[in-house]
């Protein structure tokens, strides 16, 4: 596949999860399985239509801006997006590349990638109800191997959000597991942090910032 269809595609940094900081392109697909209530993201979905890029197109960013390669949505692993996710990550010559995903085809996404690649999956799982707990669980427990994912939960106080933290922190190692403030501004964010900060510190996990909020970038 020599072309992906994107809503964004800017050169930013990392705001969230292990490799904050970080100067990546950012690449955003529309479409989306989950609808998130707290999306920070829904807003360009629903307004932005796709552009078509080619890959050369792409490799000439990274190369000229030295940047790494951040894939993100929407869900990278939707439908025909998880298509062009794996071109663009088998295809493309990057230093770090980061997949902000809700897990929907994670383990198909992994198995189809060039293992040389230094790839890292950001699995936020969306959980509305106890069978979303119990597949996250499943899934968990197939990546607790796999060193290059990292868990991404935002945090709230509500019961399955804690109820998962709890069972997954028995067997998925708390160095990989990071908890985020729920919200779409600065404002809810910074409102939501203490309880991240009591949270990470009782469960032993990192905290993840969310600095694009913070500092006010894309």
């Amino acid at each position: 596949m020599e072309t992906v269809k994107l809503i964004e595609c800017i050169n930013t940094w990392q705001g969230e999860g292990v490799d904050t900081g970080q100067r990546m392109l950012l690449c955003r697909f529309k479409f989306c399985n989950r609808h998130c209530s707290w999306c920070d993201t829904m807003v360009k979905m629903r307004a932005l239509q796709e552009a078509e890029f080619t890959l050369p197109k792409l490799q000439e960013i990274i190369d000229e801006e030295k940047t790494g390669l951040m894939i993100t949505g929407g869900e990278p692993t939707f439908s025909g997006q998880l298509v062009q996710t794996i071109s663009m990550l088998n295809n493309l010559e990057y230093p770090i590349a980061n997949v902000e995903t809700n897990g929907l085809a994670l383990l198909e996404l992994i198995k189809e990638v060039n293992p040389n690649k230094n790839v890292h999956y950001s699995y936020s799982p969306k959980l509305f109800n106890d069978d979303d707990i119990e597949d996250s669980l499943e899934l968990c427990k197939k990546l607790v191997d796999n060193p290059n994912v990292f868990l991404k939960i935002v945090y709230g106080y509500e019961k399955l959000t804690i109820e998962f933290i709890e069972d997954v922190i028995k067997f998925f190692p708390t160095n990989r597991i990071y908890l985020m403030p729920l919200g779409k501004s600065k404002e809810e964010m910074f409102s939501n942090a203490p309880s991240v900060f009591d949270a990470a510190e009782k469960y032993k996990t990192n905290i993840s910032s969310r600095i694009h909020l913070v500092y006010d970038f894309v």
